[in-house]
């Protein structure tokens, strides 16, 4: 109980300095928060308060960039080992050779280049956590030394005869589905069964939308107090980017803010600075959607131009629709056609949800927060 109570509290206090989200690399000596406004991220944190009570292994599983390696991080820093050591090692970074002498030791001699005796990460981490990123990628034969560490708490050095203990915590951390990796055989499903005793999944950002708005100002504080230009968004780009889908989730946005911070000439943030993608080019700034639609081949119900690419059921795919719509566009300078989408997008999701805001703003994948600024900035009926 006082451990979920102070991670609680932390939380609260994060949430009044509107800075409630995951940032994921930082310096070393920089402490890490857990921020998120979202359900889901909610009950993040209410497992890892939970989850830091015991000793018991936790798999967290996620996409790259989602901030896996942050929750592991609040796990140990939260639990009863936090003034023990916490390391962390990326299994796919590291070459087969080398990971089992990172993980366990060696003595003098025991392969070349042994010039001397080293500690392995398991007796260095005795009695604190042990993250294992990107254990999906963990070669079988060290999957199952691991096993033993967590069946037994033995090793051995390499080269070593001695019989050694560790009482580490593991916190095991993939991208992969390692039910899918049991089922192909890459994955060792005793191994699985023993890592999997808690799990926390980190759902991708643009699962949590919510989160995207307070994670950007995170990063713009995060880069004023290191002494960098004070920025803020406009509420244009914050909800340009909220609409964004995040392939590279947080390490994206943050990456993404930071380019901002550099190429922002103003203390503004519009959507002209925000890169996105991963070629990182500017978007260009949306002008005010004229009141009447497009020309007449442009209606609500048919995009601009003939489909004659359309395939003999009648149907065009998205590249064949989006080729359509910038054909058109480019022989109509008039044509404001992000805005014009847009507003038919929206239009249709209401219609189709018999205006319901919140079904309508789950089939377009936004907030309802941004619904609402969309109906009434394009004079929607609701």
């Amino acid at each position: 109980r006082p451990v979920v109570e102070e991670v609680l509290k932390a939380r609260d206090e994060m949430v009044s300095t509107h800075a409630k989200a995951a940032p994921v690399p930082l310096h070393e000596g920089e402490t890490e928060s857990i921020i998120g406004n979202s359900m889901a991220m909610q009950e993040v944190i209410k497992m890892i308060g939970r989850v830091s009570r015991s000793d018991a292994p936790v798999l967290i599983t996620g996409e790259s960039g989602s901030g896996k390696e942050v929750v592991a991080n609040a796990i140990h820093r939260f639990s009863r080992r936090s003034n023990a050591d916490y390391v962390a090692i990326n299994c796919a970074a590291i070459p087969e050779n080398l990971l089992e002498s990172e993980l366990f030791g060696h003595e003098k001699g025991s392969f070349t280049g042994a010039t001397g005796r080293r500690i392995g990460r398991f007796e260095q981490c005795n009695d604190g956590s042990l993250f294992l990123d990107e254990i999906g990628d963990m070669p079988l034969p060290v999957q199952s030394k691991i096993l033993r560490v967590l069946q037994s708490g033995e090793f051995a050095r390499l080269g070593g005869n001695d019989s050694l203990n560790s009482s580490a915590r593991i916190i095991a951390a993939t991208n992969k589905i390692l039910e899918k990796a049991v089922a192909e055989n890459s994955f060792r499903e005793d191994l699985y069964y023993r890592l999997n005793v808690v799990r926390i999944h980190i759902p991708p950002l643009r699962q949590r939308r919510d989160d995207i708005r307070p994670l950007a100002q995170h990063f713009l504080k995060r880069i004023a107090d290191k002494g960098g230009p004070t920025l803020r968004l406009s509420e244009e780009a914050a909800d340009m980017m909220e609409n964004y889908n995040w392939p590279g989730n947080v390490r994206e946005l943050e990456n993404t803010i930071y380019r901002s911070s550099v190429l922002a000439t103003t203390d503004v943030l519009l959507p002209s600075n925000i890169p996105l993608g991963n070629l990182g080019e500017t978007t260009t700034r949306v002008r005010p959607v004229p009141s009447k639609p497009p020309k007449e081949e442009t209606t609500a119900d048919t995009p601009p131009e003939s489909t004659s690419n359309a395939s003999s059921n009648g149907r065009i795919s998205v590249e064949q629709a989006v080729e359509t719509l910038l054909n058109a566009a480019e022989k109509d300078a008039s044509l404001e056609l992000l805005p014009w989408l847009e507003r038919e997008m929206t239009t249709h999701a209401m219609k189709r949800t018999g205006g319901n805001q919140l079904q309508a703003a789950k089939l377009l994948g936004i907030t309802r927060a941004t619904l609402r600024k969309r109906l009434e900035r394009f004079e929607i009926e609701v």
